[in-house]
């Protein structure tokens, strides 16, 4: 073959044509894409005012139960994504209310999920039949295939941040759910069981990781507030993370479960932090405080203010900065677990 040859596009353009009806593609006309020099998000960032959203959540309670709905969430579409039920490329993340008196009834699906208490108090998720009972900045895991149900015994709405990996088991063609034939999955299995068998810094020397998840499905805010605030009186923050602590998997340090990370950050009021960049795809949940973060560079980027309640979403390799008005703590899941398991996940730190 002449290795000089110069094919015109009406010569490459009749060739594609032959071999499209045989299910073939030429590589080289896609390789750029494929091998990009930088990695490639079709998600951006957005921010989700929280005033903006809580209406629209109290309308839907008047129009649908929690039952009917099976689940009453408004999912947190990215902009670039509508109509994908992605908040990120590989995230899925939505807003759910439950009222007094109702119940989502149990189900199970091959998709891992955990929930970030906004807002409420009486309301409760059971796993696999034991009960958690919610409160404001509480981390609730329903793993793969674990039964879960919700309820509401309190007074007003209860509201939480649901965060699922559906956009990655969508991409193995691994989705199955299911339902209960009952509200409620029965167990005799006493509120409290979990964290008292986990929750501790202790487990029984025969208790072995039988499951890829964490076996501790409760991370109350009353245990991990405190522990961010001792850590951020022990020591300096992180000049590009702050105060920034990960939720783990007791039984082997890991993330909480195989799919998604979690992690509670503190900001002290007035810190800015150095210019970061992650592959990680991150959901934000503000508990407290006020701030702004910068993403993106140079004519693109752009700058959101957010303030308790709010969520926002930082694709991969968007390179941000916080800068913190007020003493803040938020919270994130992502897809880090996933990415560093795949041996893909990177970061970089700026100095300026």
């Amino acid at each position: 073959m002449n290795q000089n040859r110069n094919t015109s596009r009406s010569e490459l353009k009749e060739f594609y044509q032959r071999i499209d009806r045989h299910e073939l593609a030429p590589l080289w006309e896609v390789i750029h894409k494929l091998l990009a020099r930088l990695p490639i998000t079709r998600a951006v960032p957005h921010l989700w005012c929280y005033e903006d959203v809580r209406p629209f959540l109290l309308e839907s309670g008047e129009i649908i139960s929690a039952k009917e709905a099976e689940r009453r969430v408004l999912i947190l579409e990215n902009p670039a994504l509508r109509g994908e039920a992605k908040t990120a490329d590989s995230l899925y993340a939505g807003l759910q209310l439950i009222l007094p008196g109702e119940v989502a009834p149990a189900h199970r699906h091959t998709q891992s999920a955990l929930r970030f208490i906004v807002e409420g108090e009486g309301a409760f998720t059971a796993v696999d039949g034991e009960r958690a009972y919610m409160n404001p900045g509480d981390l609730i895991l329903t793993p793969s295939w674990s039964w879960h149900d919700h309820g509401h015994e309190g007074k007003g709405p209860m509201v939480w941040l649901d965060g699922l990996d559906i956009p990655q088991v969508q991409f193995y063609g691994a989705t199955f759910g299911e339902g209960y034939d009952a509200d409620a999955f029965k167990s005799e299995t006493p509120p409290g069981t979990c964290n008292a068998r986990y929750g501790a810094n202790l487990r029984a020397v025969d208790d072995l990781p039988e499951k890829p998840y964490s076996p501790l499905f409760c991370y109350p805010f009353s245990q991990s507030g405190p522990a961010l605030e001792k850590l951020q009186k022990s020591r300096k923050p992180n000049p590009w993370l702050g105060y920034k602590m990960e939720y783990h998997n007791p039984m082997d340090g890991g993330p909480v479960m195989p799919t998604l990370s979690a992690f509670l950050h503190g900001m002290p009021k007035q810190f800015i932090s150095q210019p970061y960049q992650t592959t990680e795809h991150q959901v934000f949940s503000v508990k407290e405080g006020s701030g702004r973060t910068w993403i993106g560079e140079g004519e693109d980027q752009i700058e959101i203010s957010w303030k308790p309640k709010d969520h926002f979403v930082i694709p991969g390799w968007y390179r941000y900065s916080h800068q913190i008005e007020n003493d803040s703590v938020l919270f994130s899941f992502s897809d880090q677990g996933s990415q560093q398991k795949l041996g893909i996940w990177r970061e970089k730190q700026h100095e300026i």
